[in-house]
């Protein structure tokens, strides 16, 4: 039987497992060379091996399909987690890297912990930051999830949080917050304080926006920020790039251990690594403790290569 590595996509669409593709996800991690090669050689020969057995197993009860291949090609989210678990053997701060994106997903349920990662993501970015405010508008109050504030311009931001890497934000949010953020300037403006600021809206989300979503805030002056928007300084290009990786992120930590980090109010790595009392809230013993401190310097010194 001539059987070639097939994936399935969350859309359900069949299509050749690319090695190449792999092995950038994993160079993206901070993995050696060395490690990145192994890896993709196991994955590779895992996902013929299972597409074989599947076959195998219709074969014994006379069902044979035209193309196993297809049929039988392995779910997206199967490789992910299997490449996830065998870089987790050799470098736990590579494959902390390299399930960025569920760490994220991981702040939930309530989306607040995000409002706070957001805002330190603007506070790397050199802006002064407050986190969810009630500001007045010319029509009502209005409750902002982040203000951010560097060189007399002023921006109101909302967070769009979702858990699942299916949904995206809509054309239908940037419009519902670009008339909000209207309202709070329209306030600001007659404000003496404020004379000379200026003033934008922005919305962030950890998944992705649609097309008509960025069209529309590219054309009202929305600034957004998503898991790859603006192409080479999205999310993943900041949070590389200032090394702000989440809380959640830690395999050294527990689900419960890092929901308790956030609700102190802890969502970032760095927090943690400048105030190692943070860790006290958890009842660590000294060997944990030392493997999450080891593991915090080791992401936060090192980042993606």
């Amino acid at each position: 039987m001539n059987i070639r590595p097939m994936i399935r996509k969350a859309s359900g669409e069949s299509q050749p497992f690319s090695v190449e593709k792999l092995k950038e996800s994993l160079k993206r991690s901070g993995a050696n060379t060395n490690t990145i090669n192994d890896i993709a050689i196991e994955i590779e020969n895992w996902i013929v091996n299972e597409i074989k057995k599947q076959a195998a197993k219709d074969s014994e009860k006379g069902i044979i399909h035209e193309k196993p291949s297809e049929f039988y090609a392995i779910p997206s989210r199967t490789i992910y987690k299997k490449a996830f678990s065998l870089l987790n053997r050799k470098t736990v701060s590579s494959a902390a890297r390299y399930k960025l994106k569920d760490a994220l997903m991981e702040m939930g349920p309530t989306g607040h912990p995000f409002e706070f990662f957001t805002g330190e993501v603007y506070k790397a970015l050199g802006y002064a930051t407050q986190v969810s405010i009630t500001l007045n508008g010319k029509c009502v109050t209005h409750e902002v999830d982040v203000i951010a504030t560097k060189d007399k311009h002023q921006r109101y931001i909302e967070c769009k949080y979702y858990q699942s890497t299916g949904k995206n934000a809509n054309v239908q949010v940037p419009l519902y917050i670009h008339s909000r953020v209207e309202d709070i300037i329209h306030m600001k403006k007659t404000d003496p304080q404020f004379n000379d600021f200026t003033f934008s809206g922005g919305i962030v989300t950890n998944t992705r926006f649609t097309s008509d979503a960025e069209a529309y805030g590219k054309c009202c002056g929305l600034h957004l920020l998503s898991w790859d928007y603006p192409k080479g300084n999205g999310l993943k290009d900041i949070i590389d790039r200032e090394k702000i990786y989440p809380i959640t992120s830690l395999s050294s930590l527990t689900k419960a251990q890092k929901a308790t980090l956030m609700e102190r109010g802890v969502v970032i790595c760095r927090q943690v690594s400048q105030n190692e009392a943070e860790l006290n809230a958890l009842n660590l013993t000294k060997n944990r403790r030392r493997k999450v401190l080891e593991e915090l310097h080791d992401l936060i010194s090192n980042g993606y290569k």
